[in-house]
């Protein structure tokens, strides 16, 4: 399921999103697929709907240090090759697709995933997502200190969505940027699917799907249709009930796998596809930069699509395997944790 968010993500700056690096609007270079490419940018909703699912599932059961450990041993190594990476890439190459204006000491800033925080801009344009991770992380860290059970997990549930609510009405800054009512219904949703899938479902958990699934479903219409609105719907062809559809999709999605209808799906090298997704997602948008704009004039936009993607995953796969998966390995020893969990 990582994969299929990060492919769809990398569908969407490819064939949807990137004008600047094909000259053109891609949705109008790829129309025959722009229907479905313009709705990969809900691929990051599914990411995390899927987080809120394995970070509860990840957290349960362990002590603060120990759940510290595992989420800063799973995000860095490979974010912080990224960072570095951008930072030789926009600085001693020609290429300028999707480069900010940031000097050295924003890199820097940028290798503590911290830089929103702090009013610096991303190295990376899909950082800020991991800033919407990071945010998860913290809350979540309130119940993980006091210990974890279902009852309590319930109850930091109903007070989450209250106080999305209360953001919403208020339109408090620093209350909106803390609970994130536009992702929350999807962290709280995947909580809910977890809980359903380790105790079993129930009328209130169901009802926290239901209640995460409408709210997903506003904040999904509302996020799609800014960029119709920048654009047109010519140029982004994607109306209201296609987003309601996929929305819908990713519930159910989500619903088989906590009800245990995908449990046979078992084939082991799956594994190795979801670990290498992070990487894919934080490398992808900017190999495009690279290889894209130099060859869109002599090779088919499908086949240098194609390349472009084929490229991304290779790359990820080495990253996966040269620098994450080590790098979990040694954050966990200097910071006295166990070995990695893959899926985690």
């Amino acid at each position: 399921m990582r994969f299929i968010a990060a492919f769809a993500v990398m569908a969407f700056h490819y064939m949807a999103a990137s004008r600047s690096l094909w000259g053109d609007y891609p949705t109008e270079i790829f129309a025959s697929v722009n229907r479905v490419t313009t709705l990969g940018i809900l691929g990051v909703e599914l990411f995390f709907l899927i987080s809120g699912f394995v970070i509860l599932m990840s957290a349960w059961g362990r002590s603060i240090g120990k759940f510290a450990v595992s989420r800063i041993s799973r995000l860095y190594p490979a974010y912080w090759f990224t960072v570095v990476a951008l930072y030789v890439l926009y600085n001693y190459t020609d290429v300028t697709g999707f480069k900010g204006n940031l000097y050295p000491v924003h890199y820097l800033i940028n290798l503590s995933m911290f830089q929103e925080a702090f009013g610096v801009l991303h190295a990376g344009g899909v950082f800020w997502s991991l800033w919407v991770e990071l945010k998860f992380y913290f809350l979540i860290s309130i119940i993980v200190i006091i210990g974890i059970n279902l009852r309590r997990a319930m109850a930091f549930m109903w007070v989450w969505l209250v106080l999305v609510v209360v953001a919403e009405y208020l339109e408090n800054d620093l209350l909106t940027e803390i609970v994130m009512p536009r992702q929350a219904p999807y962290f709280i949703a995947g909580m809910a699917f977890y809980l359903i899938h380790r105790v079993g479902p129930s009328v209130t958990r169901w009802g926290f799907v239901l209640v995460g699934y409408a709210f997903a479903v506003y904040a999904a219409l509302e996020r799609v249709q800014s960029r119709v609105d920048a654009i047109g719907l010519k140029r982004f062809p994607a109306p209201p009930e296609a987003v309601i559809v996929a929305i819908t999709l990713i519930f159910l999605l989500m619903a088989a796998v906590a009800l245990g209808w995908l449990s046979w799906v078992k084939w082991a090298p799956l594994t190795t596809v979801g670990a290498l997704t992070y990487p894919l997602y934080l490398l992808h948008q900017n190999v495009s930069a690279v290889i894209i704009p130099g060859l869109r004039d002599t090779l088919n936009p499908w086949l240098l699509t194609a390349l472009t993607m084929a490229a991304s995953i290779v790359l990820a796969y080495l990253v996966y395997k040269l620098i994450d998966r080590p790098g979990q390995r040694l954050l966990r020893r200097i910071l006295g944790g166990r070995r990695p969990v893959r899926n985690e």
